[in-house]
């Protein structure tokens, strides 16, 4: 029982970063039709951009003060990361086919990889221990670290944030308008460019702290650090019905656990196979129901 407990909290919890992640693509989606292939790579760049600012700020101010600091100016620089490529990058393709859109993302996305092997040299580096987060406590007879049993409730918290601002806010009005129709909302008045730059900023922030959490559990973070997660992340948003907020985060949540329940069977290898299983998961939730498990059939406009 207590090996039970232990890893359905890890698996809560690793759910929980993929689904940060995870939002941020579903709401880019959601609004542009734009897989956002660049984000998982945002969310690697804030985790160095958390070392190397922990490092040089270091020298002077406390160790509190400086994680503390360090962790808002990550969150502002994410943001400012990522409204950064949404105008540099998609904005001039606003009206170019959507190939050449996604051309664009991947050529982002190997972009910033290739600078964070030239800034880093390709060596693996180790996140700071957050305070608080990086502790640990006695579950079920486990040790584990208190950022495994927040992140859970952390999420929720914020996904009901993020839903009363979609839904009872004018921005949030015009996010849904604008995800409903493109043309039409554009011609009622709606500030488009505003609007999906504002969906940017908050995916970026989502990630930001996402890379927080995940980065606090697992400390290694390399230019490709950031692949695998934004993938299991887009996979999670395409599992729950990619343009749906709740469907992305349950589909993070039970890829999250059912890929840690995987690492611990029984036969010799079992890990090798968990990303396998993840994709394994999605394709067979797809063949059933092609939208996803909260996705909604879309009709083309003739």
């Amino acid at each position: 029982m207590e090996f039970f407990i232990s890893t359905l909290l890890f698996g809560i919890s690793v759910g929980g970063q993929y689904a940060l992640i995870a939002i941020g693509y579903t709401m880019v989606y959601g609004i542009l039709r734009l897989i956002n292939f660049a984000h998982g790579d945002v969310f690697m760049v804030a985790g160095l951009m958390g070392i190397y600012l922990t490092s040089s700020l270091g020298a002077y101010l406390s160790p509190t003060s400086t994680i503390l600091v360090s962790m808002i100016l990550v969150l502002v620089l994410t943001v400012l990361l990522g409204f950064l490529i949404e105008r540099v990058a998609y904005k001039p393709l606003r009206t170019a086919p959507r190939m050449s859109v996604m051309i664009s993302a991947i050529g982002v996305s190997y972009l910033l990889q290739n600078t964070a092997t030239y800034v880093t040299g390709g060596q693996p580096m180790t996140y700071p221990a957050i305070p608080f987060l990086s502790d640990t406590i006695t579950v079920a007879g486990t040790p584990i670290k208190w950022v495994v049993i927040l992140t859970p409730f952390l999420v929720v918290a914020l996904v009901v944030a993020l839903t009363q601002l979609i839904n009872h806010t004018k921005v949030g009005m015009a996010m849904r308008a604008v995800a409903k129709d493109f043309e039409t909302s554009q011609l009622m008045g709606i500030k488009i460019n505003s609007v999906i730059s504002i969906t940017f900023v908050i995916g970026s922030a989502l990630a930001a702290l996402g890379s927080m959490l995940y980065f606090t559990t697992y400390q290694a973070v390399t230019p490709t650090a950031g692949a695998m997660p934004g993938l299991k992340a887009f996979v999670a948003a395409v599992f729950g019905g990619i343009g749906s907020i709740p469907g992305a985060v349950i589909g993070a949540f039970l890829i999250g656990i059912c890929e840690n329940f995987v690492k611990v069977l029984p036969f010799e290898g079992a890990t090798t196979f968990v990303d396998a299983f993840t994709f394994a998961l999605l394709i067979i939730v797809l063949v059933f129901k092609p939208t996803g498990l909260f996705g909604e059939k879309a009709t083309d406009k003739v």
